[in-house]
């Protein structure tokens, strides 16, 4: 059969099921597997052989769901992880340890920057932010010799920025480094970074991937194409043996395609245990047979939100790469022709104490510590998820006071239109 469509990948990718087999993937909400022999077991401790004996590492309802995601990115290799911030860390810390530096944009989630610049930094992990729209010679200059990676969002979260992921792609590979790519909020029916040039790409599956506000987790997808036996000498943790695991050369056994993940699960899933659950998987895979459908209509409600927020008396500046003023317009018509995703910020003209009123008056769209849900809601991220970043911090993130961050939902966009109109009437 020809590749099939991003459609078909959302609802039969994956899994396929065998003559009497169930149709909807099993749910193995087991910790362990039995086996007859000693030696059976061993072959998987060595990597010998495929099969499962402990859930901490993997599961076969979340290797059904990694492997559609995979396919959804056209990667190589996948793994579920407990949480977006798991898949991030995994997928840095995989590759960098004590006395690395590694490259990050700087208009990422707060969580993600807080992780970098506080949690990793005390492993010895030192990054540097450079601006999105960084010129060539800006990008340059933040290199070092013991640059392991370069980190970026394709659309951030809550800047809106749009990562010129081609632009990223050259620099790190011109320094032999691999590029990794959150796709969370566009999600790969909109964008897939392999095809730009990315190396690795994570998701915050919490999200769109889910889409019902069910299931926290994350993914971790490889591409495949980053050859690490041509720069063994910055990835001894995946050319050379791996004592902890029976001198195991993962780059060597498992190829440009299976190495990065087989690393990830057999030495940093089996320390960390940042397993998803089984039947978070299953839900998650649920969302997933609808993503392509319901991204679509993300993005139109967030377009028309966007489209009455621009020009209104009482907003400043309105941040979606859909509207033809932005300043990444012509950048999304690259890399999101289709549509970007249903988040829209904007700033409010009277700043923190405007926003706050704002928020209180909101009736259809909920407060919550959430975006990219089937239901609509609404964030100040400075007094919630960036709080811990300071003014300086706030503003190179792009992330003002008074910036207020809406995630259409799927319901009619004249009710959110409306609902936004009354609360701005008490800003």
């Amino acid at each position: 059969m020809r590749n099939r469509g991003i459609g078909t990948s959302c609802v039969q990718g994956g899994y396929t099921p065998g003559n009497g087999e169930p149709r909807q993937i099993p749910i193995v909400q087991s910790t362990t597997f039995k086996y007859d022999t000693s030696e059976d077991m061993g072959k998987l401790f060595d990597l010998e052989a495929s099969g499962y004996f402990y859930t901490r590492l993997q599961n076969p309802t979340n290797d059904y769901v990694a492997a559609k995601i995979c396919e959804l990115e056209g990667g190589t290799a996948a793994m579920l992880t407990s949480s977006g911030q798991a898949a991030n860390f995994f997928a840095v810390f995989n590759i960098a340890s004590s006395g690395d530096h590694v490259v990050s944009a700087s208009t990422i989630y707060g969580g993600t920057f807080n992780l970098f610049s506080v949690t990793m930094a005390k492993m010895g992990i030192e990054f540097t932010f450079v601006s999105p729209d960084c010129t060539d010679e800006e990008l340059e200059a933040a290199f070092r010799p013991n640059t392991k990676a370069v980190f970026g969002e394709t659309i951030a979260n809550p800047a809106l920025t749009v990562l010129d992921i081609g632009q990223f792609a050259r620099a790190a590979h011109a320094h032999g480094v691999p590029l990794i790519i959150d796709n969370t909020f566009a999600t790969p029916v909109n964008c897939r970074p392999f095809e730009w040039g990315a190396d690795i790409v994570t998701h915050s599956t919490t999200k769109y991937m889910d889409g019902h506000g069910v299931g926290v987790g994350g993914a971790i997808v490889d591409g495949g194409r980053f050859d690490w036996m041509a720069h063994a000498d910055k990835y001894p943790g995946l050319c050379t043996p791996d004592e902890s695991y029976h001198g195991i050369t993962y780059a060597e056994k498992f190829g440009m395609g299976g190495a990065f993940i087989t690393k990830c699960t057999a030495q940093l899933m089996r320390d960390f245990g940042s397993i998803q659950s089984p039947q978070n998987a299953f839900y998650l895979n649920l969302g997933l047979e609808s993503l392509h459908v319901r991204m679509k209509r993300h993005c139109e409600n967030g377009q028309a939100v966007a489209e009455y927020l621009h020009g209104h008396e009482k907003v400043s500046a309105v941040s979606y790469c859909g509207l033809p003023d932005s300043p990444y317009h012509a950048r999304a018509q690259k890399y999101l022709p289709n549509g970007s995703c249903g988040v829209v910020s904007f700033e409010l003209k009277g700043g923190r104490e405007a926003a706050s009123r704002f928020m209180k008056a909101l009736k259809l769209c909920a407060i919550e510590t959430h975006v990219a849900d089937a239901r609509s809601c609404c964030l100040n991220p400075a007094s919630s998820t960036h709080r811990q970043m300071t003014d300086e911090q706030l503003k190179a993130a792009g992330v003002p006071a008074g910036l207020i961050r809406v995630s259409c939902g799927l319901e009619d966009a004249a009710d959110l239109i409306a609902d936004i109109a009354q609360a701005l009437e008490q800003a």
